[in-house]
């Protein structure tokens, strides 16, 4: 089954919030979990695999060059989904604003969707092995708190890292995101007035 993935709504703290995204009136649905996942928000490409193959974040996107390794990855995963399993993550074959040199996979999975359903982190992890998949990293396990965000922006580097998403650990469903998803983005995100995708491919490094 093909479907966007939905959007992810900025934090209020978020400095990299733009005009054109979405943000959080507050974040008191995080706050009343009792354990969410941060994880580090990767600077790539929103790409889904399903049953059928995988599309970026728009399933009618047309073609570019960059996604050829990923259909071929893609195409090991997808029969071994079922019709209403998707695998979201983070397509990082070509460079955006962030150049990663020691990439364990040009795709990193942060979500496994099943039917309108996002399932808790752990489950996620054991579908991810059970699919030779790798996570994206996770930076903080545990409940949400001011103290608990100061300490993770405190720790990244954001001349090499965009972010982090804070998430339920675990299962919602998809209308919910909203409320239990969220990212924080570092200010001035994009350093190119020319996108990605018209300017030369510059491939990020593997481990």
């Amino acid at each position: 089954m093909s479907k966007k993935y939905g959007r992810t709504f900025h934090l209020p703290m978020s400095p990299g919030a733009t005009s054109d995204d979405k943000i959080m009136n507050d974040a008191a649905a995080l706050d009343s979990l009792t354990e969410v996942v941060i994880t580090e928000k990767m600077d790539g490409e929103n790409t889904t695999i399903f049953q059928g193959g995988c599309h970026p974040r728009s399933p009618d996107a047309r073609y570019h060059p960059s996604r050829d390794w990923m259909k071929a990855f893609a195409s090991g995963i997808s029969p071994m989904l079922a019709k209403d399993e998707r695998i979201v993550g983070e397509y990082l074959f070509a460079r955006h604003s962030i150049a990663y040199v020691a990439l364990p996979s040009y795709f990193l999975g942060f979500a496994w969707i099943v039917g309108d359903e996002i399932q808790s982190w752990d489950d996620t992890l054991h579908r991810f092995e059970d699919l030779g998949i790798t996570s994206v990293p996770l930076l903080y396990r545990g409940a949400f708190s001011n103290t608990a965000i100061r300490q993770i922006i405190a720790g990244m580097n954001f001349a090499t890292q965009e972010g982090f998403v804070v998430r339920s650990a675990e299962a919602f469903h998809e209308s919910d995101m909203p409320r239990l998803l969220a990212k924080y983005v570092r200010q001035d995100h994009v350093q190119s007035e020319t996108h990605w995708m018209q300017a030369e491919i510059v491939k990020n490094g593997l481990a």
